[in-house]
């Protein structure tokens, strides 16, 4: 069976932020404890965070108390803005990059498809924040049926 796969660098980068998202507001932690606490090899970590941090969902702090925390409340930061800051523009197939392109897209009988995929996953991804997989681990909806609502 194949599988669209998410890239192990975003489900890293992801299960990074929704770590932080879960701790005291002025908190922060060291890759160490994220990498531990999430089971991520911490020098794989480090790359992504610096990528989470270059693209402003996570921020880092020095001194004693010093490591990490989110840049932005849990609400402000959806699964599309860390998948971007770790993978650059989401494209379901490279003729949808931009940058690739395809000569082939003149005449292409599938670009309808693959441009009606490419929007249905950037909307459930801009539209799920971290904040939301908190309130669904919590209360009454899951992820997955909102999910399937939306399909």
């Amino acid at each position: 069976m194949g599988l669209m796969q998410i890239p192990r660098r975003v489900d890293y980068g992801l299960r990074a932020v929704i770590y932080l998202a879960a701790q005291e507001t002025d908190r922060c932690c060291s890759i160490a404890e994220i990498a531990r606490q999430q089971g991520v090899p911490k020098k794989f970590l480090e790359k992504i965070v610096q990528e989470l941090v270059r693209g402003g969902v996570i921020k880092s702090k020095r001194g004693s108390s010093g490591g990490y925390q989110l840049a932005r409340a849990p609400e402000a930061i959806s699964f599309c803005d860390v998948i971007e800051a770790i993978e650059g523009p989401i494209a379901v197939n490279a003729c949808m990059d931009h940058l690739l392109g395809c000569d082939q897209i003149p005449r292409c009988m599938m670009i309808g498809v693959w441009s009606e995929v490419q929007n249905k996953i950037t909307e459930v991804l801009s539209r799920t924040t971290i904040a939301a997989l908190k309130r669904s681990a919590c209360g009454i909806s899951s992820a997955s049926s909102s999910l399937s609502s939306a399909a």
